[in-house]
């Protein structure tokens, strides 16, 4: 995926996000190319990321609580000080890095109305 095309997705996802679900749209993707991706910083709460290719992604500081993933989170590059949803820890202690960064990583409550 071209860096212009997944800013405008980040983009519309924030707006959703922002407006209350009103505008923009959800992220969802599923299945995309996100190879070495700088989602450095990214608001990332309730997209879809199962089966999206992250292998070196860089996710530092993103908020992801809410997300959903599958074992492709395995192949994220770096993901200190991510938020995650109490949810995700099955997937996330799967990452051969979860042990070095577990300290920076915060877990927040899973939301009853995350979609």
């Amino acid at each position: 995926m071209k860096p212009s095309e997944l800013n405008t997705i980040l983009d519309q996802h924030r707006l959703w996000i922002e407006s209350d679900r009103k505008q923009g749209k959800r992220a969802n993707l599923q299945g995309a190319d996100l190879q070495g991706a700088n989602l450095q910083n990214a608001n990332l709460w309730n997209a879809n990321l199962r089966g999206a290719d992250l292998r070196g992604a860089n996710l530092w500081n993103a908020n992801l609580r809410g997300a959903t993933f599958d074992l492709n989170f395995k192949k994220i590059a770096y993901f200190k000080y991510v938020t995650f949803s109490e949810d995700q820890i099955a997937w996330v202690c799967l990452h051969p890095k979860f042990g070095e960064w577990e300290s920076t990583l915060k877990w927040v409550k899973v939301e009853a109305d995350a979609a």
